[in-house]
C-alpha cells in the first residue's frame, strides 16, 4: 500500500490473518521437540490421562488425610457459636475473648494454601459465609489489614486513606471512614437482618449471644510468623471493643511452635483470646502415605528408578518438607518420561499396552532392540532365537509377553516389599529403615538379599520370641489377602498353614526336660572351678558341638521354615527392576534432568552467565577462547571477568582503568591513539553500574581496610 501521493494523514493498516498469533495448546508444546513425533499424539494422550489420574488421587488422599483436622476445626467453629447463645456466667465469660483456633501445620509452608483453601470452602459451606484470609505480605500495616479483612468480607472495594491533602474533599473524608470495624459491624446487621426476614417469632435484642441466627465472622491469619507483632496487637484490640456487637472469630496458621503466639503477642494481648490448639499430620507422615498410595501400587504404570526416587526424597528432607512440591517432582519425571522416551506409548494400562505393541513400526521396534535389558534377553536365548529377535520385525511381538511378565513383576514386587518392611521395620536399630520407602530405595539399587544388613536382620528375626513372630507374621497374611496375583495366593495358602502349625504348638503337649543323662554329661557341669587354659577352651569346643547337635524343638523348625518361606519370597520377587526386560519403557532414570529443574543452584547459573554469556543472549560476537574477555560482552560481564584476576582486594582505579582499556577496543579505537583507555564520564558511569550489580549479587564488598579498594567474595570459576 502506497503513501506516497499524500503529503500528511492518518493511515491504518491492518494486520492480515496469516500474521495472527495463534496461542499454542498443551499438545503442541509436548510435541515441539518430541523425539518420534509419530507417536508424539498417544504419548500425550497416555500422559495426560494418566496425570489427571494421579492428580485426583492425590487430591482424594490429600483430603481424607486433612478430614480429621478440618472437622475439628468446624466442630470449634460452631461450638464457639452456639457457647455465645447461653446465658451462664461462664459462657458470659467466654463471650467477652475472640474465640481463636491456634492451627500448627508444620515447616512446610507450600501445603498450606491448599489446607487453608479447605478449610475456607468447609466452613462457608457448613458454618459461615463470612470468611475472610490475609497473608502478612498484604499486611504491612494495621490500615492494609483492615482493609483486605473488610474487602474480603463484605465483598467490595474499600477506600484508602491515603490521599492527597490536595485533592481532600469532603466526599473522600467521609468515604476513608469506610475502613474500619464499625462499617463492618453496619455491613454485618444489614445482612443479618436480611435473612431473618419474614421468620415469625418475637424480637430479640440487639446482643449477638442472644440471636442464633448470626452467624460468625471468621478470619484465617495463613502465616502468622511473618506478621508485624506491632500491627497484630493492634487488631486483636481493635477486635475486642466490638466482640459485643460483631461475633468475631480467629484462626491462626502456624508452622513453627504454637508458642509463637506467646513471642509475639503480650499477655495483655492474648488475655483477650480464648486459644485452642489444632496439631495437623506431620509432612513426613503425609509424605508416606502419598508413596504408599502413588508409587508401591501396580496400578500406575508409571514408575521412578532409585536415584529419581532418592533426588525427590532428598529435595523433600533437607529443603522444605513439601509433598505439594514432590508430588510436583513426579509430575516433572512423567512429562519428561513421555517425552523424551518414544517407547513411552507401551507404558500404559495393561490392554493399552498389548494393543500398542502390535502397533509399533520398524522404528520402534528398533529402539526396542537397543535397550539394555532386551540386549541381556536376546543373549540368554538360543543362536537361532536371537537371530529371529534381531531381524525378524513380526517375530518381535513377543514384547506382549514381555510386557505381561513386566506387569506380573510388579503385582509379585509390592506385596513381598510391604510383608518384608512388616517384618523388619520393628527390629532394633532398624536394620533395614523403618519407612518403607528406605527399604524401597535398597531394593530398587541391588539384589537386596545380597546386603550385610538384610542378614543381619534375618538373624535377628530368629531371635524373637513365639507371639512376637507370629504377629508379625498375621500381619503379613494380612498383607497378601490384597495380592491379586496368582504367586500371591499361592504364598498366602502357605503362610495361612504355617500359621496354622503355629497355632497347633499352642495346644499341643510340652517339650519333654531334658534328660538326666544329658545333664550330667554336660560340659558346664563337669568344669572344675580351677581348670587351665587348655581344658577351658576344650570344654568350650565341646559346648559349641553340642549345641550344634542339639535337636531343634518344634517352635524353631517351624519358625526357621517361615524365614526361609519369606526368604524365598525376597528372591523370588524383590530383584531390582533392571533386571526386567522393558523395564526402560516403565521407569525414568534420568536424576540430573530432575535435580537441574527441581533443585536449581542460582550461584552457578550466575556465574555461568557472567563467563559465558554467549549461552544467554546467542550472539556470535560474543565467542571468544577460555580466558579471553570479549570487548562485546555486556559490562557486568566484562568486570566480572577482570574481577577473576584480582586478589583479595581490588584496587577499584586499576579495575577502571583495564575495564576502559577493555570497553576502547570494542568501540573501535586504534590501541596507538590518545584516547585509547580514556576513562570518561559515560564509561566511568557505566564502570559504576556494572559494579554495584556485582556488588548487589554478592561478588564484591566494600571494605574499611583501603578506602579505594573493595574485598573480592568469590573464589573459583564454574
Amino acid at each position: 500500500m502506497s503513501t506516497s501521493s499524500v503529503s500528511k494523514g492518518c493511515f491504518v493498516f491492518k494486520p492480515s490473518a496469516k500474521k495472527k498469533k495463534t496461542t499454542l495448546s498443551l499438545e503442541d508444546h509436548f510435541m515441539r521437540g518430541c523425539e518420534d513425533a509419530e507417536n508424539s499424539e498417544i504419548r500425550f494422550r497416555l500422559c495426560h490421562d494418566l496425570w489427571d489420574k494421579i492428580k485426583t488421587d492425590t487430591e482424594a488422599l490429600q483430603d481424607e488425610l486433612n478430614r480429621n483436622i478440618l472437622d475439628s476445626l468446624l466442630d470449634f467453629t460452631r461450638k464457639c457459636s452456639s457457647t455465645r447463645q447461653h446465658s451462664d456466667w461462664a459462657s458470659q465469660m467466654r463471650a467477652s475473648e475472640i474465640p481463636t483456633a491456634a492451627l500448627v501445620l508444620g515447616v512446610n509452608v507450600p501445603d498450606h494454601d491448599m489446607t487453608f483453601q479447605s478449610l475456607s470452602d468447609l466452613l462457608q459451606q457448613s458454618v459461615t459465609p463470612h470468611v475472610a484470609s490475609v497473608q502478612a505480605k498484604e499486611c504491612g500495616a494495621l490500615k492494609h489489614l483492615m482493609k483486605r479483612v473488610l474487602e474480603r468480607l463484605m465483598d467490595t472495594v474499600v477506600d484508602d486513606e491515603e490521599e492527597e491533602e490536595a485533592e481532600q474533599t469532603s466526599a473522600q473524608l467521609n468515604n476513608s471512614m469506610h475502613c474500619s470495624l464499625s462499617t463492618l459491624c453496619a455491613w454485618y446487621n444489614a445482612n443479618t437482618k436480611k435473612s431473618k426476614t419474614g421468620t415469625p417469632g418475637k424480637k430479640r435484642s440487639s446482643a449477638v449471644r442472644d440471636d442464633p441466627l448470626q452467624p460468625p465472622v471468621v478470619i484465617i491469619f495463613k502465616d502468622l510468623e511473618a506478621f508485624n507483632p506491632k500491627v497484630l496487637q493492634d487488631f486483636i484490640l481493635i477486635c475486642s471493643r466490638y466482640i459485643e456487637r460483631l461475633p468475631l472469630m480467629f484462626i491462626f496458621g502456624i508452622a513453627t511452635s504454637p508458642s509463637t503466639i506467646q513471642h509475639m503477642l503480650p499477655h495483655s494481648v492474648t488475655s483477650l483470646l480464648c486459644i485452642e490448639l489444632f496439631q495437623s499430620l506431620s509432612c513426613t507422615q503425609h509424605l508416606a502415605t502419598v508413596i504408599d498410595k502413588l508409587i508401591l501400587t501396580p496400578q500406575f504404570p508409571f514408575k521412578l528408578n532409585g536415584k529419581v526416587m532418592q533426588v525427590l526424597i532428598s529435595i523433600f528432607l533437607y529443603h522444605d518438607f513439601s509433598v505439594r512440591n514432590f508430588i510436583k517432582g513426579i509430575q516433572l519425571a512423567l512429562l519428561e518420561h513421555f517425552h523424551s522416551q518414544p517407547l513411552s506409548v507401551l507404558c500404559c494400562k495393561k490392554k493399552a499396552a498389548l494393543l500398542n505393541v502390535m502397533q509399533l513400526g520398524h522404528q520402534d521396534l528398533e529402539r526396542v532392540r537397543q535397550l539394555q535389558s532386551f540386549k541381556r534377553y536376546a543373549e540368554k536365548q538360543e543362536a537361532q532365537e536371537q537371530v529371529h529377535l534381531l531381524t525378524d520385525d513380526p517375530h518381535l511381538k513377543v514384547c506382549q509377553k514381555l510386557i505381561k511378565d513386566l506387569r506380573k513383576y510388579h503385582k509379585n514386587y509390592y506385596p513381598t516389599l510391604r510383608c518384608l518392611h512388616t517384618l523388619t521395620s520393628s527390629l532394633p536399630r532398624y536394620p533395614l529403615g523403618k519407612q518403607i520407602r528406605e527399604l524401597h530405595l535398597i531394593c530398587l539399587e541391588k539384589n537386596i538379599w545380597e546386603n550385610e544388613d538384610y542378614q543381619s536382620a534375618m538373624k535377628l528375626l530368629k531371635m524373637l520370641a513365639k507371639d512376637q513372630l507370629i504377629a508379625l507374621l498375621q500381619r503379613c497374611e494380612e498383607t497378601l489377602q490384597s495380592a491379586k496375583s496368582k504367586k500371591m495366593k499361592s504364598a498366602l495358602v502357605q503362610l495361612g498353614d504355617m500359621l496354622a502349625r503355629f497355632k497347633q504348638l499352642d495346644t499341643g503337649a510340652a517339650e519333654p526336660p531334658p534328660s538326666v543323662e544329658d545333664s550330667i554329661t554336660s560340659p558346664v557341669k563337669n568344669l572344675q572351678k580351677k581348670t587351665h587354659l587348655f581344658q577351658l577352651q576344650k570344654t568350650l569346643l565341646e559346648m559349641n558341638e553340642s549345641r550344634r547337635s542339639k535337636k531343634l524343638s518344634p517352635f524353631e523348625v517351624l519358625r526357621n521354615e517361615a524365614l526361609e518361606f519369606i526368604d524365598s519370597l525376597v528372591k523370588s520377587h524383590l530383584s531390582p527392576p533392571e533386571s526386567q526386560t522393558l523395564n526402560e519403557v516403565c521407569y525414568y532414570t534420568s536424576s540430573a534432568t530432575v535435580r537441574r529443574h527441581l533443585n536449581a543452584t542460582p550461584r552457578t547459573s550466575i556465574q555461568a552467565a557472567l563467563n559465558s554469556p554467549i549461552y544467554y543472549l546467542q550472539n556470535e560476537r560474543l565467542k571468544t577462547v577460555d580466558g579471553v574477555i570479549s570487548n562485546a560482552a555486556p559490562d557486568i560481564c566484562i568486570v566480572y571477568k577482570l574481577h577473576l584476576e584480582c586478589g583479595r582486594l581490588i584496587n577499584l582505579y586499576d579495575w577502571l582503568e583495564a575495564y576502559a582499556t577493555v570497553v576502547s577496543a570494542a568501540e573501535g579505537n586504534e590501541p596507538d591513539s590518545d584516547d585509547f583507555g580514556k576513562v570518561d564520564d559515560v564509561k566511568h558511569a557505566r564502570f559504576i553500574r556494572a559494579v554495584s550489580e556485582l556488588e548487589f549479587l554478592g561478588f564484591i564488598k566494600s571494605t574499611k581496610q583501603k578506602t579505594d579498594h573493595v574485598a573480592r567474595l568469590s573464589w573459583g570459576g564454574c
